[in-house]
């Protein structure tokens, strides 16, 4: 539960002052209810917790498709550029789009499957230049890292809605060298 002094956010460990009393910071753990009541201080509901990678607030989530940006009217937005000629911006022939969820978590995802890979990418390249064997737990750990991407980006495009999206990215099993 979450306090408040006179309609203020309250926190109960640290000392305060009210009116001209200054209370130390252990006064309300050994107060009384009514002492609480007296000087104001009310008990309120905790803030609705939400996952602020997934959510604006409480029931808002984000955009989960990508959106292609239009004005008031209707009419398609571009990316500006510089235009160095007339010494501002303007429009180019790239529309403009804000990335959804699924356009975010995608590039995540690849993200960590470079990541993973970046380290044995060195095997990788040996076997082109001198033909020496890439171990087999290399090979089997990099074919793991692809499965999972590749598992995880059909899952990311195939969800509905943002708990479906939230499921499929809580159970990411990238693999262990």
């Amino acid at each position: 539960m979450a306090f408040q002094l006179n309609g203020q956010p309250f926190n109960p460990d640290t000392a305060f002052t009210h009116g001209d009393i200054q209370y130390p910071a252990n006064w309300f753990r050994l107060a009384s209810a009514e002492d609480r009541a007296a000087i104001g201080i009310t008990e309120v509901p905790d803030p609705e917790q939400y996952d602020q990678r997934f959510y604006w607030g409480p029931n808002n989530p984000k955009l989960l498709n990508d959106r292609e940006e239009v004005d008031e009217n209707n009419n398609p937005l571009y990316v500006k550029v510089y235009d160095p000629v007339t010494e501002s911006m303007i429009d180019s022939s790239e529309r403009l789009v804000t990335k959804g969820l699924k356009s975010q978590w995608t590039a995540q995802v690849k993200d960590t499957a470079n990541k993973l890979l970046a380290p044995t990418d060195w095997y990788v390249i040996r076997k082109t230049e001198t033909d020496t064997a890439i171990p087999a737990n290399v090979i089997t750990f990099r074919a793991g890292v692809k499965t999972e991407c590749n598992r995880l980006e059909t899952a990311i495009t195939g969800a509905a809605d943002v708990p479906a999206l939230i499921a499929v990215v809580s159970t990411q099993g990238w693999p262990k060298l």
